[in-house]
Parts: structure tokens; sequence; C-alpha cells
């Protein structure tokens, strides 16, 4: 027999995913050059010097065999120790290399944390916008996902409204900083207040109720932004960190889970990741991708294209009169759709070869995401678009 619930994951594709193979498509039908892919969030910028000539290193110095062979299942401990060392250096945090679990990305680090504090029947809380596949993580691990609505303008944190949301059979609450698909970046004040709010309502629930803090975008902020490290301001924390977009590395899949030493249980919670990643085949993440982001901490892409990305299109879209906040970080813009459904807007987008993802699926109708990680000359030929676009609406 066919497993029903997988036939339907693997048979519709996430709206992105979708998105991104009807660009493939148009691109073979009318040319590449008239097609402004915005759909997919893959780092346009070249990685890190580190990121080659580390791979090249490692191919000399290392015996070919125990360079490819298995590292334990939790990761190879030098590796562990060298990250357990950058987040005590860096964030100033208390880490081991007992607590951090090596993984095959984000996804295999929030699938294993779900799985190590979820039970059958709890809830999984994101604010709104989230990442879609949140569901599909919070339902495999045998939980129920919750949103919460972002305070109105600007995508902030709505702690009155988790109050509300946040009861007994919450297990966990997800916060994505910076987020996708918005680009906000939430401040101190909002995570003390979140830190603030879960410590009661742990305590009214009789369990710790964990902060997941989904952290791929940490290295992508612009002027001066501040990304709070959670385990600083909440005990009960559990870090899910990706390198794809740090290093531009997005198909190396590597990444890690991080168990505050803080949590109310750690080395019990630990275990359970461990668990977990076993149950979900997760175990051993590739071991040549483990050494090289090793001798990569701290390091990241050249993001000011990024940022030049980000500049050109706020100011042409806004003056086009299309309304949008401006990121703080990663590299999305969430437009306001110029008609009440996204997903009519995208529709009509794709006229002007523009692809642009309904923000239905991020919990935000009425929005679209523009991932900006693209080569700049595409954006600037896509401009006269957006203003064609604009102006069907505006007639």
């Amino acid at each position: 027999m066919i497993n029903e619930k997988y036939l339907k994951l693997g048979t519709n594709r996430s709206t992105i995913r979708e998105l991104f193979e009807f660009g493939k498509k148009l691109s073979s039908e009318i040319g590449s050059e008239n097609v402004f892919d915005y759909s997919l969030g893959n780092p346009s910028v070249a990685p890190p010097l580190c990121v080659n000539e580390g791979i090249e290193k490692l191919i000399r110095e290392y015996d070919g065999t125990k360079l490819h062979a298995y590292t334990s299942a939790e990761g190879d401990i030098d590796v562990r120790k060298n990250i357990a060392h950058y987040i005590r250096d860096t964030f100033g945090a208390e880490a081991e290399a007992k607590n951090v679990y090596m993984t095959a990305g984000a996804a295999a680090a929030l699938s294993a944390a779900l799985g190590a504090i979820v039970t059958e029947g709890e809830e999984v809380i994101t604010p709104v916008p989230y990442f879609p596949e949140y569901r599909v993580f919070a339902e495999e691990a045998g939980g129920r996902l919750v949103t919460v609505s972002a305070k109105d303008g600007g995508f902030g944190l709505d702690t009155e409204a988790l109050g509300e949301a946040i009861g007994k059979a919450c297990a966990a609450v997800i916060i994505n900083s910076p987020n996708n698909p918005s680009g906000k970046v939430y401040t101190e004040a909002e995570i003390k207040a979140l830190a603030d709010l879960l410590k009661k309502k742990s305590k009214e629930a009789g369990h710790p109720i964990y902060i997941i803090a989904d952290e791929p975008y940490r290295e992508l902020v612009y002027d001066g932004v501040n990304v709070p490290y959670i385990p600083n301001y909440y005990d009960n924390t559990i870090v899910c960190y990706s390198f794809s977009k740090s290093l531009s590395i997005p198909g190396e899949r590597i990444g890690y889970v991080f168990v505050s030493p803080k949590a109310e249980n750690a080395k019990e919670v630990f275990r359970a990741v461990c668990g977990a990643g076993r149950s979900l085949g997760y175990v051993c993440a590739p071991s040549l991708l483990q050494r090289l982001v090793s001798d990569c901490l701290g390091k990241s892409a050249d993001i000011d294209i990024y940022d030049s990305n980000r500049k050109m299109l706020l100011e042409a879209l806004t003056s086009y009169g299309y309304e949008t906040e401006k990121p703080e970080g990663a590299f999305y813009l969430f437009v306001r759709s110029l008609c009440p459904d996204a997903k009519e807007f995208s529709e009509r987008a794709k006229k002007y070869g523009l692809l642009l993802v309904p923000g239905d699926d991020f919990g935000a109708p009425g929005y679209v995401r523009i991932a900006y990680c693209q080569d700049p000359k595409m954006i600037e030929r896509s401009l006269g678009a957006f203003k064609k676009l604009s102006d069907e609406f505006r007639a």
C-alpha cells in the first residue's frame, strides 16, 4: 500500500517550488532574459574564498578514505568542539561539543528538534509570517502548527496575541529572525518580552515551553542591525542553524542543532534530538562538509550585492506605488499585493515574466514574497515589468 500522506506531499510541491519549475519551463519558451524569477531563496553571491579553497585543502591533506568516511552519528567531535567554541566566543553563551548535533541543513535540524520535544497532539506556535515547511515538520513530529498574527505594521512580535495562544498543550515556539519572508529582525526588547512570557507560561503549564530559533539568515543583516542570540535571553532554547545562506552553499545541506546547556533536562533533550535524527535517517551529516564549515566559522559571503539589490527594488517599487516594509535582514521583500487576492496578483504578474510567491502559504494573504538574491542585471531588467504590472492595476 502507498502512504497517502507522503503521496500528497510528494505530488503537491510547495508553491515556491512550483513557481521555480514553472520559471524553468517559461525560460525555454520565451528566453531566460525575459523571465524574472523571484521565487526561490537561492543565493546568487559567490561563496567566500574559504569554501573552495577549503575543499581543495581537505582533498590535499586528508587521506581520501578518512575524508569521506562516516563520522560519529552526532557529527565529528572536533567540528562540534569548534562550533561550540565559536558560539562561546561570538555570543558569550555557554556551549560544549556535547550540545551540538550536526545535520544536513536547517530542514533536518528543525525536524530533529521538533521530533525531540513534541509529543502526539501538542502544539507548535509560530508568529506570522512563517516558512511554510514548519507545518510539515510539526505535523511529522505528531504536533499541530498554530499561527499567531504579527503586530499591525512591521511584522513585529505580538506578545499579547502569543500569550493568548499559548496554553498547556504548547511544546515550542518557533522564532525565525531574520525572518523569511518579511526580512524582519526581532528586537532585543521583543525577545526579552517573549522570554518573560514563556517563563510564565511554562510555570503555568508545568513543563518547559521551548523556543526553537531558526537562524539560517543570521549573518544577512543590513544597516548595522543586531540579531539577539536567543539562548542569552531564554534558557530553554534550541538553535537550528544552516550554513546555506551565510556561505552561499544551499545545495550542500549542512547545519547543526545547538541545545542550550541551560535548558531544563538539556542532556535528555540532546539525546532526544539524536534519537529523532536517527529515526528520520539523518545520522552523520556529510563528513567533508562538516570539516569544511568548521574552517569557515565566522566567515560569510559578501552581502553588499544583496543590500544593493534591496535598495534598488525598494526605491523602484515604492515609486511605482507598491507598499512594503524595509527588510532588515535576509534577502526578501514582502510586498502588499495590488489586489486583495495575492494568488490572482501572482498569476497576473506572470504575463510580464514576473514570478512572485503569494503570501498565503506564509500565513499572510494579501502579500507576495520577492527573493532579491538575484543577479543585479536581472533586477534592473525586471523594473519595467513591475511598472507595467502596477500600471495595469491602477489603470
